[in-house]
């Protein structure tokens, strides 16, 4: 029988896929509500100036998913045909492992997990800022399920361990 965890993770990617659907407007204006809210402070305090002027594709793949983000005036932006500086592409477990702090970047990145590609030194800057962003700041209701489900994805990862021999 299937934990609580995975029956959500075994619904969510599917769930997720149907976003490729959605037109381009409604995923932005979706979307950068969302980075307003959840990112204020750090948006306020200076953090996402490595963005300002350059852009950043975020790719997962697994869900046929894509966005272009900026630092515009007015917030994080997304745009729809921007040429990128860098690219991260993952699937959607990884992004997850990300988020929910069960993973860090560099560790996703060396095993190829994450792959990214382009301008290196704001690849370095993206993955520092991911390494500042505080998840206490985050909604507590949006953290315990982020953690939650993350770590039912790095329970899938680890292999059980063999008992000691008596």
């Amino acid at each position: 029988m299937l934990s609580p965890v995975h029956l959500a993770l075994r619904a969510t990617g599917p769930l997720l896929g149907l976003g490729r659907h959605a037109p381009f407007v409604l995923q932005r204006l979706l979307i950068e509500q969302a980075m307003a809210s959840l990112f204020a402070e750090p948006l306020a305090d200076g953090s996402f100036a490595c963005l300002q002027g350059r852009w950043l594709r975020l790719e997962v793949a697994d869900l046929g998913l894509a966005w272009n983000v900026t630092r515009g005036r007015l917030g994080l932006q997304l745009g729809e045909h921007a040429s990128a500086d860098l690219l991260i592409r993952g699937n959607w477990r990884e992004f997850l492992l990300l988020a929910s702090r069960h993973e860090d970047p560099d560790t996703l990145f060396f095993r190829r997990r994450l792959t990214i590609e382009g301008d290196t030194e704001l690849g370095l800057e993206i993955k520092n800022l991911i390494d500042s962003l505080d998840p206490e700041e985050l909604p507590p209701r949006l953290w315990r399920v982020l953690r939650w489900l993350g770590a039912g994805v790095a329970a899938d990862e680890c292999p059980p361990v063999p008992p000691h021999p008596a």
